[in-house]
């Protein structure tokens, strides 16, 4: 039987313990209470609007919201060191400029472009000799020494034209001089810088080409530069006027009062007749080269190429095989090594005969005469 005061200590613990857990517990719970108070607080809060700060003017602004209106706002005192072109946050009321945030360093454009440093070598190239020593002359040379430029006192081209049937090679030779300068390689479909609003495809083009410089050394590679630099007319529906926009863009971004530099342009097409005569001038893109479909010596070289890692048999006609590959361009060429392969694999074999080549060859002609082979010869 516990004494008088073994049982005073005992309840005098207990009581102790008890309001230091009522204490804990009163505690947590105003603490969640609080932050739900918090939480509360946020929802209620407005929204703040992200703006572009114009221009100072004492302890005032001139921001520029995102629907392209300016106004004149009071600026709060707590923030410091604003400058032109800060983001800030300001409230919708009374356009109050409450705060600054850092500024987005990523652009828009990326969304649209296709942006990668690539490995293709000049080695993977054939029957396009001629036209390799020409982009060479013209990117390669004054990315890797632009101080031989300066010493012999001329200023290298822009940019060069690549023009030609589908399927030859352009794209291939742009992704070449980018790897061989280790140069950023920025592609775009020329039709997807025309965009729905007026003034977004100019502004798009300007973005492309600030991406450009801040990744330099870069190649701007526009393919399908017809849909954006053919031919210009006086009179046209609201959709045309606004391609003219996006070109005058692109050849002010050209002609711009800051150089190009590390930058440099190169367009594709397939249709080099519908171009108008502005961007082809001396200046802009004023190296024209032509990259037809490849004669017997690039076929040659192009099907060494496809074929290095397959297991051909050595018994085969090769030259007979060239002539009837005759007008076929480097797309085509692959296509048939790549049939050829398939042949093999469906007769349960891993090398490829010449009955598979031929049988390829004929295959290709026939897709092509399904598709029309006057649509490939109309690109002359």
């Amino acid at each position: 039987m516990p004494s008088k005061d073994e049982l005073k200590k005992a309840l005098f613990s207990y009581s102790t313990n008890y309001n230091t857990s009522l204490e804990d517990e009163n505690k947590m719970l105003k603490e969640t209470v609080g932050q739900l108070r918090l939480e509360l607080d946020k929802f209620r809060e407005p929204a703040l609007l992200v703006a572009e700060v114009i221009e100072l003017s004492g302890k005032n602004a001139i921001i520029k919201l995102p629907n392209g209106n300016n106004f004149f706002v009071n600026v709060s005192s707590s923030i410091k060191k604003l400058k032109s072109g800060d983001s800030i946050l300001v409230e919708q009321k009374n356009l109050t400029v409450v705060d600054k945030i850092a500024t987005n360093k990523k652009f828009n454009v990326e969304q649209f472009v296709i942006m990668e440093k690539p490995t293709i070598s000049w080695k993977d190239i054939g029957g396009l000799d001629e036209q390799i020593e020409e982009i060479k002359e013209v990117i390669e040379l004054p990315l890797k020494k632009p101080e031989l430029f300066k010493k012999v006192g001329i200023t290298p081209p822009k940019g060069i034209l690549l023009h030609g049937p589908p399927g030859t090679g352009k794209t291939l030779l742009a992704k070449a001089v980018a790897a061989s300068t280790n140069s950023t390689f920025i592609e775009i479909v020329g039709s997807e810088l025309v965009q729905k609003f007026i003034g977004e495809g100019a502004k798009l083009v300007k973005e492309v080409f600030t991406l450009a410089k801040e990744k330099a050394p870069s190649i701007i590679f526009i393919d399908e530069i017809d849909a954006l630099a053919s031919n210009r007319i006086d009179v046209g529906t609201s959709g045309e006027r606004e391609v003219q926009r996006t070109f005058m863009q692109f050849l002010a971004e050209l002609d711009g009062f800051k150089p190009l530099g590390n930058v440099k342009v190169i367009g594709c097409t397939n249709r080099k007749d519908i171009l108008d005569p502005a961007v082809i001038r001396p200046g802009r893109l004023d190296r024209l080269v032509e990259v037809p479909n490849p004669g017997l010596e690039g076929i040659k070289q192009i099907f060494k190429i496809h074929t290095k890692r397959m297991e051909v048999d050595k018994k085969i006609n090769v030259d007979k095989l060239f002539k009837s590959m005759e007008d076929f361009s480097g797309a085509e060429i692959k296509a048939v090594c790549t049939e050829a392969g398939y042949f093999a694999i469906r007769a349960d074999r891993t090398k490829i005969s010449e009955v598979d080549f031929k049988k390829a060859i004929e295959k290709v002609k026939n897709e092509e005469d399904a598709y029309g082979k006057d649509y490939i010869k109309m690109y002359g």
